[in-house]
Parts: structure tokens; C-alpha cells; sequence
């Protein structure tokens, strides 16, 4: 018997993406998050990619921790995202023009 729950997520998941595809500009993006997210998740989301953005400028755990509150643990989990995800994030930075300096 196939497990209907996977399936469930998976379709509750494309439809997640799908509303996000859909948003046209920054004030509708911010506009779904805000309804969507609570403000700490919001910020960890923003959080997250400032870590991988120093990341790529090679700067050190405790320099991004500082800077960006963050602790070390979530400093190492972005660079294990960097290294080995699914390259999500790289994806991100090449739209965005981002330019390692």
C-alpha cells in the first residue's frame, strides 16, 4: 500500500513553491512572508543567507557569527549547504549578481 502521506507532503510542498514562483516583486514577497512566517523565521531565513553570502567572501565562523548573530552551529550548517546541498543557494547568488570579494 503506497504511503499517501509522502505524496501529501510533496503536493503541499509544490503548491508552497508555486505561490512563491507566482510573487512578482520584493513588496509581494515580503507581503506573502509576512502572513506566512513569524518574524523570527523570517529573520533566520535573512540570517541564513547573510551566512552564506560571508561564506563566499571567506569569511570565518567567528567573524560571521559576530557580525551576523548567528551561532557557530548555524555558521557550519550553511557551509555544509554550500559545500554539499543541492546548490540552492549558489543558484540564488548567480540571479542576484552576487559576486564573491
Amino acid at each position: 500500500m503506497p504511503n499517501n502521506k509522502s505524496k501529501l507532503e510533496c503536493e503541499e510542498l509544490d503548491f508552497l513553491y508555486e505561490a512563491i514562483l507566482c510573487l512578482k516583486n520584493k513588496e509581494e514577497c515580503s507581503r506573502f512572508f509576512e502572513d506566512i512566517c513569524t518574524i523570527k523565521e523570517i529573520k533566520d531565513l535573512a540570517q541564513r543567507i547573510q551566512v552564506a553570502k560571508m561564506l563566499k567572501q571567506k569569511k570565518t565562523y567567528l567573524d560571521i557569527a559576530e557580525a551576523t548573530g548567528a551561532s557557530t552551529a548555524t555558521v557550519s550548517r550553511v557551509n555544509r549547504s554550500l559545500n554539499y546541498g543541492s546548490d540552492g543557494y549558489n543558484i540564488i547568488f548567480e540571479r542576484i549578481g552576487f559576486e564573491e570579494k
